[in-house]
């Protein structure tokens, strides 16, 4: 996948970092508040009970929280939280390995959930409902199912793509939590907060103006915000202004509306090439010599959701704020 800054995946060397930014408790985490909410309810419920917490499924775009509500969950009912990812398990037997070795009320953490392929993803039924793995021994005639007990646990499945989930996984989970980006006002106290942690000080327009180019996204702002902080201590300046900010942005090619050069090329590429549109998902893919998927994953979601591109029946088509952005 594209390694961009305004991408909202994380990278190997930023995951240490990332992890003194997120929120140590329910209170610290900003925005997202029905979903804080319903998680905080079922959480003391849990603990009323003395029982695992009920299974949770936390839908939306990368970068929004959903590792870091995983792990505030894990805090909260005082359990070991086992963080896998979908695409790495390939086979039954590295599920069924992970799955035994929870301990009672764990919490296992599952992301990209919808990646899972689907031979792997059956292992899940009978331990989400019943705490138990049916591995089949044997083929043919002689085949025989052997059950094993299972741990009580907690599983928290993180998807981008809810749409892909097979039904009989969806419907195992008892919520179903979706996260929004973000209004820029959080967004604004997000980065504050992090700037502290990261020992900026921040006017209150470079703050305001970071949050506005991280495309609604609380990772995004973090990674602007440390290459500003970068930017900052390398000119000398301790207290970062919008002279800091604009100067950083300019030079990540960031625009006023969070678009970077990539999302630029696509909204050119269709005027140019294609008139503003119609065009088809494979022929604009061709044409920037880019992946299908990642197109669709990566670039899009945010230019749909600014209105830059809208989807129709016959492919997809420029806005007219689109055509008024562009130079």
């Amino acid at each position: 996948m594209t390694d961009r800054l305004v991408s909202a995946d994380l990278t190997k060397s930023e995951r240490e970092q990332e992890a003194q930014l997120r929120p140590q408790n329910f209170s610290e985490f900003i925005g997202q508040t029905k979903v804080v909410s319903n998680i905080d309810l079922m959480v003391k419920s849990a603990l009323i009970r003395e029982s695992a917490m009920d299974h949770v499924l936390l839908s939306g775009p990368p970068g929004l929280g959903k590792t870091s509500l995983a792990m505030l969950i894990a805090k909260g009912l005082g359990s070991e939280l086992h963080v896998v990812s979908g695409p790495a398990i390939e086979k039954k037997g590295d599920l069924a390995a992970v799955l035994t070795n929870l301990k009672p009320r764990d919490v296992l953490f599952i992301d990209e959930i919808h990646r899972m392929h689907i031979t792997v993803e059956e292992i899940l039924y009978s331990a989400m409902e019943d705490f138990r793995l049916d591995i089949l021994i044997g083929q043919g005639a002689s085949a025989r199912t052997m059950q094993i007990d299972l741990s009580t646990f907690t599983l928290i499945g993180a998807t981008t793509r809810s749409g892909l989930l097979s039904n009989p996984l969806r419907d195992r989970f008892t919520a179903h939590l979706n996260f929004d980006y973000y209004e820029p006002e959080k967004l604004a106290v997000i980065v504050l907060n992090n700037s502290r942690k990261m020992g900026i000080e921040l006017s209150s327009e470079a703050k305001n103006q970071i949050a506005l180019r991280s495309r609604g996204t609380p990772r995004i702002a973090n990674r602007i915000l440390r290459r500003v902080r970068d930017f900052a201590l390398v000119s000398g300046t301790l207290e970062v202004g919008m002279h800091e900010v604009n100067a950083a942005l300019n030079l990540l090619d960031i625009d006023n509306l969070g678009l970077d050069s990539m999302d630029r090329k696509i909204l050119s590429v269709m005027k140019s090439y294609y008139s503003g549109g119609p065009v088809g998902i494979d022929a604009l893919a061709a044409t920037l010599g880019e992946d299908k998927q990642t197109i669709e994953e990566v670039y899009e979601p945010y230019l749909l959701k600014q209105g830059l591109i809208l989807r129709t029946p016959r492919g997809r088509v420029l806005s007219d704020s689109a055509v008024k952005h562009l130079p």
